[in-house]
């Protein structure tokens, strides 16, 4: 293991955060709050403090393999939940230290759960951070290091890329990882730009447009409005932030593809046609079932269906109207959608659609190898082969995800809430959603929750932004073991 290695990029990942830090700092200083300016300051010194010595250390050598990427990622999230918190608790914003770090922890893997009751009543400042954090998460701070520094991204860095990108395999979209990189940022950038801009044209201002922008983005879902997208009781903005929580569900492979006019190889992108089934479907389901039962004209229904649906699979968890009044059916598919997730490669949280392809198709293959044991059939993804190592991970992955989730189940239910609340909630934060059902739904919060449940669904959103292996990796004496 060469630790210097790991304390060396850590050092860079803080130096980073600390700069990150500046511009909320300057929000607080233009807008004179003086006591959470203080707590922006002591932060950033001490990042500076932590981070330029151990960003100065010298490892005897820099290739980086498997282990050492995961336990990087590992290492450097725990370190950003940590430091980004305490903005919150210098601050008084938040009082409560266990509060601080779930509400920045729900940030940085873009869950959006919170245990804030008043979101309104954060100073802008702060506010900017809570949604800054959504943002720096989304595309993952490691990626954003290696876009703007080089030497970062050298022949090994793709092992940074798996163990922090959402999917099974992120791959390259060039040969250079620091292109790559460079080229992910700038795709989320001018998507978040421009829907900034769209958001402008609304009416919206520009304070709102960014938070909200930011949101959406990263599929978090934090909003400067406690009745969150339906605060602003706009149409527009509801239909602007909807496309763009559905686009940035989609991998952004695609957006390359599409810049380079490769628009068949885009279409024929079997993930990108399965996501984009799952959601014309679910629409059309919760508009049947709340047309004259809950609303009394299609066009409402599917209003508000429509928005529901891309902000469920994708796992951002804006909502522009509460669901408690919504027939079981409904609600019942939006929590299924949780575990669907976007596709692999975004920033959407949850199982990926690719993943979920790739089991429905190793559940065939073994049905239909039973009938004709003599058979060999074999699974494919757009046409081509998958690896078997690749689809024996993928149902590895999904076991482990069953047993987190029951086991992270068992330690919450300890709370005593309602069934609805504590199977959501866990769902919710292992997916990466945020919005839930219950009273963690549309307008709740997860204050009510004991430390220790607050603790264990903080775990969840880490274990589900890093798709697990990270963090179980960290903690397994075998990784830490000399051979």
């Amino acid at each position: 293991m060469n630790h210097k290695l790991i304390l060396q990029y850590l050092g860079k990942v803080l130096s980073l955060l600390a700069a990150f830090m500046l511009l909320p700092l300057l929000v607080s200083l233009v807008n004179g709050d003086l006591i959470e300016a203080r707590g922006f300051v002591f932060t950033i010194l001490m990042l500076m403090a932590v981070g330029i010595p151990l960003g100065r250390l010298k490892a005897s050598t820099t290739k980086l393999y498997a282990k050492e990427g995961f336990i990087i990622v590992a290492v450097s999230w725990l370190a950003l939940s940590f430091f980004g918190a305490l903005p919150f608790y210098f601050s008084g914003a938040i009082p409560s230290f266990i509060d601080c770090l779930f509400e920045t922890v729900s940030g940085f893997t873009t869950t959006g759960a919170s245990i804030l009751r008043d979101v309104e009543s954060l100073s802008p400042g702060i506010l900017l951070w809570r949604s800054f954090t959504h943002w720096i998460g989304g595309m993952g701070v490691l990626i954003f290091l290696m876009a703007i520094i080089p030497a970062v991204a050298g022949d090994r860095a793709l092992h940074l890329l798996k163990a922090e990108s959402p999917g099974h395999d992120p791959g390259k979209l060039v040969p250079k990882m620091h292109q790559t990189s460079m080229l992910l940022y700038v795709i989320y950038l001018v998507l978040t730009v421009v829907e900034i801009l769209l958001l402008l044209a609304g009416g919206m201002s520009p304070f709102h447009s960014i938070i909200t922008a930011m949101g959406t983005a990263s599929t978090g879902g934090f909003s400067s409005m406690n009745a969150s997208i339906a605060g602003f009781n706009s149409l527009y903005c509801e239909i602007v932030v909807a496309v763009f929580m559905f686009l940035f569900g989609i991998n952004f492979n695609i957006f390359y593809l599409l810049f380079i006019r490769r628009l068949t190889g885009a279409l024929k992108n079997e993930e990108l046609r399965v996501y984009f089934g799952v959601v014309v479907a679910a629409i059309a389901l919760i508009t049947i079932n709340l047309t004259g039962t809950t609303y009394p004209t299609v066009g409402q229904s599917l209003r508000y269906a429509a928005f529901q649906v891309c902000s469920y699979i994708t796992t951002t968890g804006f909502f522009s109207i509460t669901q408690m009044n919504w027939p079981l059916f409904s609600r019942m598919i939006l929590l299924a959608l949780m575990f669907f997730g976007g596709c692999s490669g975004s920033t959407a949280g949850g199982l990926k659609i690719s993943r979920i392809v790739i089991v429905w198709k190793e559940i065939r293959r073994a049905l239909f190898q039973i009938i004709h044991p003599r058979s060999v059939e074999i699974v494919k993804l757009d046409g081509k082969a998958v690896d078997k190592g690749l689809v024996h991970g993928v149902c590895v992955y999904f076991c482990l995800c069953i047993f987190l989730f029951f086991s992270s189940l068992f330690i919450v239910s300890l709370d005593n809430m309602d069934v609805e609340t504590t199977v959501s909630a866990v769902a919710s934060c292992l997916n990466n959603v945020g919005a839930a059902l219950g009273k963690v739904g549309p307008g709740g919060n997860y204050a009510d929750f004991s430390p220790l449940s607050k603790g264990v669904l903080a775990f969840n959103m880490l274990l589900g932004r890093l798709e697990l292996y990270p963090l179980l990796l960290l903690i397994s004496p075998r990784t830490w073991r000399t051979v």
